[in-house]
């Protein structure tokens, strides 16, 4: 890596700094090195922090934290492929098509999404924004399988334009890019990312044929329009079902939220009220369910509160998505509030509305809009009690 350095040092750089013939480019190059290395500025003025880590190696750290899920997504997007088709397939098999499958989105994600930033970082002429390393891995991870990739495309330019550059750029948006990309493919291209139906591709090469009209349901497809499932909570727990590429597997994604938390990167406290907010309302619901109005919503409401916690995106969306520091909440107290409503928001958007049957999504993104508010009253409550302290003080 020295000799690495060295070179980008004496024989690339200079043709991107002031007076280069690539000056304007400066912001592409930039955003290249620190990305490979460690910048070599220190502060010399004001308050810092003296540390080893900045915003490009927690973004790393996120990114290593979903590596275990994306995996996993390429296994069972061949696993349910060859599972819907009836055929026997060896474990590498089922690998190789779901990487084929998979990797194009990731390419694209990050193509689409990196290249819209650097017209930005080279027109306005500032760094790079290091967030859309994280946003880039996450669109792909959220997004059914056959999602077209012109769409998915589009879905990545739109979260970097509307979702975070007209608002600043990186530190300055209020909502989570990634879910701005998924809920503009949700209302642009419904029939894609309703929820209700198979994300299966069955796809086959040339000389097999598939029957015509296949369909099915994912887990929260089936129990919004049934109310129950076919599918068992071990195999929700361990990811062997259909469903968005990422999100299926709890065990993968308690990993990755395993690896935040022990590095600090992700705040423990925000999943875990978001779990208790989930179960809460799902007792609620478990509490309620004799007294709905209709017999498949009797029967969603009856789901165990500790199952409406491992099926869907609900996990994938607390340990990846509420997490994020940008757009959640600030102060520890917080925190807990923030994790708890999006908890009891997603599982009451889930049994209300069968239309979204996924309601972290939208669970998610209204906090987003609230997590100021939340620390507001959070600040003003602490400003409040210490005013009191202090005229005990000054009366004693």
């Amino acid at each position: 890596m020295k000799a690495l350095h060295n070179f980008l040092e004496k024989n690339v750089k200079p043709s991107f700094e002031e007076g280069g013939k690539f000056e304007k480019l400066w912001p592409v190059y930039d955003g290249f090195e620190t990305f490979l290395f460690v910048p070599g500025k220190t502060a010399s003025s004001g308050a810092h922090i003296r540390d080893g880590i900045d915003l490009k190696r927690t973004m790393n750290t996120v990114i290593m934290a979903l590596i275990p899920a994306l995996l996993f997504g390429m296994w069972n997007v061949g696993y349910q492929h060859y599972l819907a088709l009836g055929m026997d397939a060896t474990f590498m098999q089922e690998f190789l098509f779901g990487a084929i499958k998979v990797l194009p989105m990731v390419v694209v994600s990050y193509g689409v999404g990196l290249g819209v930033e650097f017209l930005f970082c080279v027109v306005k002429g500032h760094q790079i924004n290091e967030g859309y390393l994280v946003t880039g891995m996450l669109i792909p991870l959220i997004m059914p399988v056959d999602l077209p990739l012109w769409m998915l495309g589009l879905s990545a330019a739109f979260a970097v334009v509307i979702g975070k550059e007209v608002f600043g750029g990186t530190g300055m948006n209020i909502f989570n890019p990634a879910l701005i990309a998924r809920a503009f493919a949700f209302f642009a291209y419904p029939a894609y990312m309703s929820g209700d139906s198979v994300w299966i591709n069955t796809s086959v090469s040339e000389g097999q044929s598939v029957v015509d009209g296949f369909s099915g349901a994912t887990i929260l497809g089936e129990l919004a329009t049934t109310g129950e499932t076919s599918y068992s909570a071990m195999q929700a727990f361990i990811g062997t079902i259909p469903g968005s590429v990422g999100e299926t597997s709890v065990i993968m994604i308690l990993i990755g939220a395993g690896l935040l938390i022990f590095t600090g990167i992700g705040s423990w406290r925000i999943m875990l009220s978001a779990l208790a907010g989930g179960a809460t309302m799902g007792l609620i619901f478990n509490a309620v369910a004799p007294y709905a109005i209709t017999e498949v919503q009797q029967q969603f409401m009856a789901v165990p509160f500790w199952e409406q916690l491992i099926v869907g995106g609900f996990a994938f969306g607390i340990v990846f998505m509420a997490t994020d520091p940008v757009t959640g909440a600030r102060t520890n107290t917080g925190k807990w509030i923030y994790g708890f409503l999006i908890g009891f928001l997603a599982i009451m958007i889930r049994v209300f509305n069968p239309a979204y049957p996924e309601g972290v999504m939208l669970a998610i993104l209204f906090m987003n809009t609230m997590a100021p508010l939340v620390d507001h009253y959070v600040l003003q409550a602490n400003i409040k009690r210490r005013q009191k302290r202090t005229l005990k003080t000054a009366e004693g």
